[in-house]
């Protein structure tokens, strides 16, 4: 007579849960990151040269798919000391744009630079876990009032990004158009009923309901509404709520992904900026574990966690590196997922880790879900942005709110946050200084944390 299956509570990390659960709790995760998964590979392919659709770009978004989903497993349930056993869902980085931009300008583009890329990337990756390997000694420079800081920054750097795909995505043509506020105001509005005005599978995932209603309501306004748009000089253009079925025919069924699709090369000028942006990575991961931790599970993350999460981002980097795709790393968007669900059962988020192995392994899987418009996306993407922020002022506010910590989060926020965040005003500064602190605000505001958490005086 077999044993009958003990279930665990998808708001408890270990256990298992059903798979009627665990696989819309698992795809919400993927749907959450999926873009932004593939954006940075799309950005540094072009800049490189890498003609859009080729077959090699293809390969190289094909791997991104499957790399996430490998690398979140092994955060997920660790492999030796790779791994903080951590409700975190990895994927490619877009903090490394603009280090990688400016390698592929310096090298002159083309695969060459891209090579360089990748080559900096597996030196960066062991860079970071030596960091992960070390976080013990270096532990007393991320109290919670520096932690804190840098995932309010990290939360505060995302709104305006969720603000933006809300509107159909800043780059859209019709960005702001009334088609685009409606899907984005009906999908927000649903996850917030669903969340609060039911039990069971709809409540909890209620993120991958309100979306499923959103690709629906697109659909049917597909049918009824005029999908082209002209622009003030008279031209014609597809609007950003359409979706693009022909994306999904033609894509493959099945595919087998290349290893080192791009030949590896080691170059001094790529390797400097890309490992300064390591470590920079490294203090943001600190933030995104520190963040799903309270927000998720109400508590601070231990040693263990922080250097096993920094050591899988390394480690995993590297083994992206060797199929050509960028450095892979904490996702704030699924923190932000995890901290306004609370669901971080292990199962549920593995289960999404294998959606994007399939995406991955059969491409026409992961058609289906980059069709997704910009506003159905940003609909989901305003309401949980904001909840790292939530966060955030948790983790500050775990210990009283003296002058000192006061000052602390005050200059970080002021000086660090709004210099990232206004990349205008270092414009007089070298450029090696302004890839680092200009991308966005949370650097910057970790630094300044550190530095003044290290600097004032202890109060009695």
């Amino acid at each position: 007579m077999s044993k009958a299956v003990t279930y665990s509570s998808p708001y408890e990390f270990e256990g298992r849960i059903p798979l009627k659960q665990a696989v819309p709790l698992g795809l919400q995760h993927v749907l959450a990151m999926f873009v932004g998964n593939l954006t940075p590979v799309m950005i540094i392919s072009g800049a490189c040269g890498i003609a859009a659709g080729s077959d090699l770009q293809i390969a190289l978004l094909q791997n991104a798919m499957l790399i996430a989903g490998i690398v979140t497993l092994i955060q997920l349930y660790a492999v030796g000391p790779c791994g903080g056993k951590v409700p975190i869902i990895m994927g490619t980085s877009s903090g490394f744009i603009g280090v990688c931009n400016s390698v592929a300008a310096m090298m002159g583009g083309g695969p060459l630079a891209y090579g360089a890329v990748m080559g900096a990337s597996i030196i960066g990756g062991f860079l970071e876990a030596v960091l992960g390997f070390m976080l013990k000694p270096l532990r007393k420079f991320f109290p919670p009032v520096v932690t804190g800081t840098v995932v309010l920054s990290i939360g505060l750097s995302l709104i305006a990004v969720g603000v933006g795909s809300f509107g159909g995505g800043t780059a859209a043509k019709d960005y702001g158009s009334l088609e685009n506020l409606f899907l984005g105001l009906l999908v927000l509005v649903v996850i917030i009923v669903l969340k609060h005005c039911t039990k069971g599978i709809s409540s909890t995932a209620s993120i991958l309901f309100g979306i499923i209603v959103g690709y629906i309501a697109a659909a049917v306004m597909g049918l009824i509404l005029d999908p082209v748009g002209v622009t003030a000089d008279g031209v014609e253009y597809t609007k950003a709520w359409v979706l693009n079925w022909d994306k999904v025919a033609a894509a493959s069924w099945f595919a087998i992904p290349q290893i080192m699709p791009v030949d590896i090369v080691f170059d001094a000028r790529a390797i400097l900026p890309i490992c300064i942006m390591f470590i920079v990575t490294a203090v943001e991961t600190v933030g995104d574990i520190s963040g799903v931790m309270e927000g998720g599970m109400g508590r601070e993350a231990t040693d263990k966690e922080l250097s096993g999460g920094i050591v899988c981002d390394g480690i995993g980097s590297s083994i992206a590196a060797l199929f050509g795709v960028l450095p892979n790393t904490s996702f704030s968007q699924n923190v932000g997922l995890v901290t306004m669900t609370k669901i971080v059962n292990r199962s549920a988020l593995a289960v999404g880790a294998l959606f994007l192995i399939a995406c991955g392994l059969f491409p026409k899987v992961g058609a289906i879900i980059s069709i997704m418009p910009q506003s159905v996306l940003g609909g989901a993407a305003v309401m949980m942005f904001s909840s790292i922020v939530v966060s955030g002022i948790q983790l500050i506010t775990k210990h009283p709110m003296t002058a000192r910590n006061i000052s602390i989060v005050s200059v970080a926020l002021g000086l660090g946050y709004g210099l990232g965040a206004n990349t205008a005003v270092l414009t007089s500064l070298p450029q090696s200084v302004q890839l680092i602190f200009g991308g966005s605000g949370i650097v910057p505001a970790a630094v300044v944390a550190i530095l003044m958490n290290v600097l004032l005086p202890k109060e009695d």
